[in-house]
């Protein structure tokens, strides 16, 4: 058995094809067991953003499985196959691992060592494990998954790319409308990223911040924290008008502020505006760049400098810790597919053993017991040392690839019976505890 992944994300699909992909809680369990209920596949479970819909599952065939996996994919984008698969990619065992690492550590979003993608994750270990969809195998992969995001965030300083994003971004806008000092601040959003947002203009000395988010409530808790002023939703227009600097960072699936709302706003305005577009799929109309007096600053573009500048250090250092993490995890799987054909190797052994020295009891009742048990022990010291060396060996090349294909030989050449194997038990998987996901975007 293998893990596959087949997924789409930011990084190979258009804004328009995400929006199509993108899933609610009932909508990623349901296809989570459609998965699971497919042709060569016993394990599923999916990590469902507004960046990424990846489907994880555990598979006995390759090709089956791709071709079932991305007909499903194909299906929910309600698009016909060629319009779908060229943006797919597929990670197949070992590189299904470090694809899942590299995710849970941030090196795959948008805004690379955000936090948010490791309370999704965790969201995605939840549906398989509620589902029932999520057997040993992925819940292992999974437990250290977000176990490598942890260590990340605790022994490098990749958590500094979002305060450098917002900052970076503040400085684009400053360069178009002036000094923050006294300036109107206009958020609209009220996630951490927003958060941190506001407490950067009011850091900069902003004159009045202004939150607006669809959750009202969540807007006047955002306001209250550094003394701005909570508007719904339907006010934004107004306090558009009036603003300098817009900030929007919202976990919209479609443009929460189109090209009519921003001329309207602007329409009496005389003085410059920049926008700045955190969100991804974006918040902002990108053709509002055209109005007069407007500036937009848009995420895709700061997110790919700011990977190549000042934080590179941090994501080779996150790299090097998810290589590290990637080879102790596929050693580690690669032994314990040996250990099963191990144990049944040394059980079956251990009864040739038994059923010898009962039929020498029956040849000779009157052995001396002294005897019988010396002969008894001189013949599982022979076994035990026929296993000896083809064990430690099989245990070794399962540090090298092709290690299955080992172990299946082994049980092929003892004719070891495959029930026997199979009801090995394996490990129990202490599971983290179940915590509430941040919230379903990467990066708004």
């Amino acid at each position: 058995m293998s893990v596959l992944v087949v997924g789409v994300s930011h990084r190979t699909a258009p804004v328009s094809v995400l929006e199509r992909l993108a899933l609610d809680r009932e909508g990623a369990g349901k296809l989570v067991h459609d998965v699971a209920a497919s042709e060569h596949v016993t394990e599923a479970t999916v990590i469902s953003t507004c960046n990424r819909v990846e489907i994880y599952a555990e598979v006995d065939r390759f090709h089956g499985s791709v071709e079932a996996v991305s007909r499903m994919l194909c299906d929910l984008a309600d698009e016909r196959p060629e319009d779908v698969v060229p943006h797919l990619y597929v990670h197949y065992d070992d590189g299904a691992v470090s694809h899942l690492f590299q995710v849970a550590a941030g090196l795959d979003s948008m805004v690379v060592g955000e936090g948010q993608i490791l309370g999704q994750t965790r969201e995605a270990l939840r549906i398989g494990q509620e589902g029932g969809t999520i057997g040993p195998a992925l819940n292992t992969l999974f437990q250290q998954a977000l176990r490598v995001g942890k260590r990340v965030h605790a022994e490098t300083d990749i958590d500094r790319a979002a305060p450098s994003l917002v900052s970076v971004s503040l400085d684009r806008a400053t360069a178009h409308v002036g000094p923050l000092d006294g300036k109107r601040v206009l958020v609209v959003g009220a996630g951490a990223m927003a958060g941190l947002a506001v407490a950067t203009v009011t850091r900069a000395g902003a004159g009045q911040v202004v939150v607006a988010s669809r959750t009202h409530a969540h807007a006047v808790r955002l306001a209250e924290q550094y003394d701005g002023r909570a508007v719904p939703l339907a006010e934004v227009e107004a306090e558009l008008a009036a603003a300098d600097v817009l900030v929007s960072c919202t976990g919209a699936t479609g443009v929460v502020l189109p090209l009519a709302t921003v001329a309207a706003a602007r329409a009496d305005a005389g003085g410059p505006l920049a926008i700045i577009d955190l969100a991804l799929p974006h918040d902002v109309d990108p053709t509002v760049a055209d109005l007069p007096g407007v500036a937009l600053i848009d995420l895709t573009r700061l997110a790919a400098e700011l990977q190549e500048g000042a934080i590179s250090d941090d994501v080779d250092a996150v790299r090097a810790v998810v290589a590290e993490e990637v080879t102790a995890f596929v050693a580690a799987r690669r032994s314990s597919a040996v250990t099963p054909t191990v144990v049944a190797l040394r059980t079956m052994a251990t009864g040739v053993v038994e059923a010898e020295m009962a039929r020498l009891a029956s040849r000779l009742p009157g052995l001396d017991p002294v005897v019988r048990a010396e002969v008894e022990h001189a013949v599982r010291r022979v076994a035990d040392k026929l296993l000896h060396q083809p064990t430690v060996r099989v245990k070794e090349l399962a540090d090298e690839a092709g290690a299955v294909s080992y172990a299946t030989a082994l049980a092929e050449l003892f004719a070891l019976d495959p029930d026997a194997v199979e009801a090995v038990t394996r490990p129990v998987v202490t599971e983290e505890p179940r915590l509430d996901p941040t919230r379903r975007e990467e990066s708004s």
